[in-house]
């Protein structure tokens, strides 16, 4: 799945101040990278909110300045995406990859979750994402959110000559995938033998900071394939809706609660996430509510700020300040 998106930054001065970053946090906090954080979902009951900015059609130095105002607005949660070129916008304008600069922007951020919504399990092999997600949450002392998907744009994989499976070959690699990350990032060794990925004595150290793992996030509406591997592994499940019907939301979420009775799993351990779009969020509190409400209702909560280029901070001051109390405290 994915959601959204420029002036001149070179190369160079980009490792320059992703590399001092990274040096300033290893510096001040070395001492805490090393001890261990429980992964606490959040409260039945208590609701978050995000922004997700696209990295594409921007600059790092856009990206930065968003990311850090709104980690000192209070936001529990910022998101980029995982494409290598623009989707729904020109193809040929920037777009920066998700897992590097995610890296940068932990270095660069202080207390907000961060993460991809969502990373594209066709584009990397499981125990190499292993590894990045356990590098990510030590630079960001413990604040990474897992999020992962099957993969959904083919051009990109026609362009990159990635293979694109069908959705149930996809599906079923998303589901083997989360083991093999569970696996390397619990145990001291691990060994997996599935259809598509295996696994002989491997090891994954450091581990990440948060434990037993950072929180999984995984996103999907199919009801036969995504849904339940969600309910099987997901500690956060993020769903969306094209029309923005409630009504839809509820068949969804219901639904939801279904497959994970159905497979064993209380519905209340997993989070349930979904993202807001503009038209959703630009407003005053008495405009914003009425949507909010009913997908509380509903039991989500975790609702995220879709944003697009050119970022509209105002949008997000306002919400931060004249929405987003009132709603945490409904």
């Amino acid at each position: 799945m994915a959601e959204d998106r420029d002036p001149n930054l070179s190369r160079r001065r980009f490792i320059q101040t992703a590399g001092a970053a990274g040096i300033a946090v290893t510096l001040a906090g070395c001492s805490s990278a090393v001890r261990a954080k429980e992964t606490t979902p959040a409260k039945r009951g208590s609701v978050r909110f995000g922004i997700q900015t696209p990295p594409q059609q921007v600059t790092y130095q856009d990206i930065v300045d968003t990311w850090k105002e709104a980690d000192d607005l209070g936001f529990d949660s910022l998101f980029a995406f995982d494409h290598f070129m623009p989707i729904f916008s020109d193809i040929t304008g920037p777009c920066l990859e998700g897992w590097t600069l995610l890296a940068a922007l932990a270095a660069q951020t202080r207390q907000a979750h961060l993460g991809l919504l969502v990373t594209g399990n066709t584009y990397r092999y499981p125990a190499v994402l292993a590894k990045m997600v356990a590098t990510v949450d030590q630079v960001s002392n413990g604040r990474l959110i897992v999020g992962i998907g099957a993969g959904w744009f083919e051009p990109e994989h026609v362009a990159y000559g990635i293979p694109f499976y069908t959705p149930g070959g996809r599906a079923r690699r998303l589901g083997e995938s989360v083991q093999v990350l569970k696996l390397l990032l619990t145990q001291p060794r691990s060994n997996f033998s599935g259809k598509y990925y295996q696994l002989k004595d491997a090891l994954c150290e450091p581990k990440s900071i948060q434990t037993p793992h950072p929180p999984i996030l995984i996103g999907g509406v199919g009801p036969k394939l995504l849904q339940p591997i969600a309910a099987r592994y997901a500690d956060i499940w993020h769903f969306f809706t094209r029309s923005g019907d409630p009504e839809e939301a509820r068949n969804l979420c219901t639904g939801f609660d279904a497959v994970c009775r159905k497979v064993g799993r209380d519905p209340a351990a997993v989070e349930k996430a979904t993202s807001l779009r503009p038209d959703q969020f630009k407003g005053s509190l008495n405009d914003v509510r009425p949507h909010v409400q009913k997908l509380r209702d509903l039991g989500v909560r975790h609702f995220i700020l879709q944003l697009s280029a050119p970022y509209d901070r105002e949008a997000v001051r306002r919400f931060a300040k004249q929405v987003m109390p009132a709603l945490r405290e409904a």
